[in-house]
């Protein structure tokens, strides 16, 4: 419907009339592959059955040997709700096609526009060279703005239809009912223990809920994301993942929320297991995850699902955790508490990620490797303009990335112009999603940096009457070795580039490179929760969360911890109360944020936050990338305080959301026996 305001377009739509044939709402995978059960994707040719995919990684005889030799097998079986990015700003776009030139501008909400741009090329025909994506100043992303949507291109099409711009923005339930989200897996993990409390083996089954499509937006390779890294932070010789997909009669298009490609569910299913695992052999959760840590002389470590870990202390973070929470005072208030019929909690989770999309050997979407680009000039005047394949949704692009510069160059941060989301003015790049950015454009932005001080440090040579290898650096200038006071800054070598560039030396001083990382980055970190549960109501309260990140190299820490707090916020709203889910009928539950509840200043708890530092061996300037780590630890440290408060009644698993009556029913089944 094309109007020309969207009173009139909503009105038109009353007048439009659809007969449908009812047929029974499936909306689990449980339902999907039921005998009998409808098949929902009759127009793919050979589908005979709702099965969407099947996928596995490790190794299966040797995990299956790992559990036959065990003294105790652990099992959690848990669903992590299906949930919405939500952000700020909903989706939307204004299309321009001139049907003169044939050129489309297209401003669109992009998390990924030079991607956009070639998919658009090959949907709707258009030559590449013709289109122009836009992504201005948008309000959030979290994964919601990477895929391609119906809107998208129905808006361009008709633009190149009536030959007019047309906008369309969708409303918030049209967001959270229709756009990507994220989630819904029903997971299932079994951990082999030995009679010393070691780790053998872990296996894993999940079916995860699709939707109507196969519409994942996440490496190509990989039909269930990297949720192999469900191995974590932990040391054992065999690990086997089965990964299954459904189709339902829900919205598809599975995201990376806030997490490098189904890492959330997978940190979440191992912090939940080794939490239980500690309770079934009667050992303190802290001192079971440090036996079974991962050492820091076992790195670079090759997990059993065929992850090579980069660099780590895992307990080294858990070791602060703990000092930050006085934790073994903590447990003697537990016990305390417990005499006087309060229920105290103390969660723990020390999560691995694995971020920074990725090598061209392993990684692509849609056919796309997934390098990423930093284009950099410096002017005459030594003032500089950074352009970036990336785009930053409110993460501090501009910030973050001139400091890199400014650090590498010597040239002031204030001097640094950072450009991003304009697909005819910056370098061709896969986008920002999956804490990517960093460890990709921001590698590639310090490696363009040190190729032109190498480029600068020959015209300095030049300048100076000197060679090359005779020079030192500080930043922001260059001078003879053991004569400091002959020297030339950074902005006279910029304006000689222009003005009087060294003999068979190429003038100007710009340049661009795409970086291929060799390796995915690591980051880690321990948070410790602790909750009061009144066990009268099942309400749950967080007295206390520590956070301990581990990103490798800081180079904003105020940016950091705003990450980390916004990611601890979300992971807390997933916890507690924030879920979309269907009735019997298929009908959405979760379309306002009257029903998908997002947490205020008033819910949010405090946080505690430290750090401890393991560069990333890898990377040029060793950092590795924060913006999902809490998201990915968070959810785990929060449900692993609520059931600690009830493990001594027997209670081991409540499904998130923890709504105060499912912790009420815990309650009360485990008290009824």
């Amino acid at each position: 419907m094309i109007a020309t305001d969207p009173y009139i377009a909503r009105d038109a739509l009353g007048l439009i009339f659809v007969d449908y044939e009812d047929l029974p709402a499936i909306t689990n995978p449980q339902q999907a592959m039921a005998d009998g059960a409808v098949l929902i994707r009759d127009d793919k040719e050979d589908q005979t059955d709702n099965l969407a995919y099947e996928w596995e990684a490790g190794d299966k005889p040797l995990t299956d040997q790992a559990f036959a030799e065990a003294d105790k097998v652990v099992t959690l079986e848990t669903h992590y709700p299906r949930s919405h990015p939500s952000p700020l700003e909903t989706c939307g776009v204004v299309a321009d096609v001139n049907p003169a030139t044939g050129e489309a501008t297209i401003y669109m909400t992009s998390q990924a526009p030079h991607a956009h741009r070639t998919v658009f090329a090959l949907v709707a025909g258009l030559p590449e060279q013709n289109i122009r994506i836009i992504s201005p100043d948008i309000g959030g992303g979290f994964g919601n703005k990477v895929p391609v949507y119906p809107g998208y291109v129905v808006a361009t099409a008709a633009s190149l239809l009536i030959g007019k711009p047309v906008k369309w923005v969708e409303s918030r339930t049209e967001n959270l009912i229709s756009t990507g989200f994220a989630r819904d897996y029903h997971m299932k993990g079994e951990l082999a223990l030995n009679s010393a409390g070691r780790i053998l083996g872990l296996r894993t089954e999940i079916w995860s809920d699709q939707g109507a499509f196969f519409a994942d937006a996440q490496p190509t390779k990989f039909r269930a994301g990297l949720f192999h890294i469900v191995t974590g932070s932990y040391d054992y010789p065999a690990a086997h993942v089965v990964a299954r997909g459904a189709y339902t009669n829900k919205a598809p298009g599975g995201v990376a929320y806030r997490c490098s490609f189904r890492v959330t569910e997978a940190s979440y299913l191992i912090e939940r297991l080794v939490q239980n695992a500690a309770y079934e052999i009667g050992m303190d959760p802290a001192e079971f995850r440090s036996l079974n840590f991962i050492k820091p002389e076992q790195f670079p470590y090759h997990s059993p699902t065929g992850f090579v870990y980069d660099s780590g202390d895992y307990d080294g973070a858990l070791q602060k955790a703990l000092g930050i929470a006085d934790y073994e005072t903590l447990r003697k208030e537990q016990v305390q508490a417990r005499s006087e019929g309060r229920l105290l909690g103390i969660g723990l989770a020390s999560f691995t990620e694995v971020v920074g999309a990725g090598n061209s050997e392993e990684y692509d979407i849609l056919g796309l490797k997934m390098f990423d680009s930093a284009e950099l000039r410096v002017h005459p005047t030594g003032k500089a303009i950074l352009k970036l394949g990336v785009r930053s949704q409110g993460q501090g692009h501009e910030t973050t990335f001139a400091q890199i510069v400014a650090q590498e160059l010597g040239i002031p941060f204030s001097d640094i112009k950072v450009v991003e989301g304009d697909t005819d003015n910056t370098p061709y790049g896969l986008g920002t999603y999956a804490s990517r950015s960093t460890p990709v454009a921001g590698a590639a932005t310090a490696v363009i940096s040190r190729k032109l001080r190498e480029k600068a440090r020959k015209i300095a040579a030049h300048l100076l009457e000197a060679s090359a290898e005779d020079l030192d650096w500080e930043p922001g200038k260059f001078f003879v070795k053991g004569s400091p006071d002959q020297s030339v800054t950074i902005q006279d070598v910029a304006f000689a580039a222009y003005t009087n560039p060294a003999e068979g030396e190429e003038p100007g001083l710009e340049g661009v490179h795409y970086y291929d990382p060799p390796n995915m980055t690591y980051p880690f970190g321990t948070y410790v929760v602790v909750v009061d549960v009144d066990p009268e109501t099942g309400v749950w309260k967080v007295d206390r969360m520590i956070a301990v990140d581990d990103c490798g190299v800081r180079i904003n820490p105020m940016i950091v911890e705003g990450q980390i707090q916004g990611g601890l916020t979300e992971g807390f709203a997933t916890a507690s109360n924030q879920w979309i889910t269907f009735d019997d009928d298929g009908n959405c539950i979760g379309s306002n944020f009257l029903d998908y509840l997002v947490p205020t200043a008033w819910e949010t708890p405090r946080f505690e936050l430290d750090e401890t530092v393991t560069p990333s061996p890898h990377h040029p300037i060793g950092a590795k990338g924060v913006g999902e780590s809490a998201t990915v630890g968070s959810p785990a440290a929060y449900v692993n305080a609520v059931i600690d408060a009830l493990a001594h009644l027997g209670v081991r698993n409540i499904d998130m959301p923890l709504l105060p009556d499912r912790v009420w029913s815990a309650i009360q089944d485990a008290r009824a026996g």
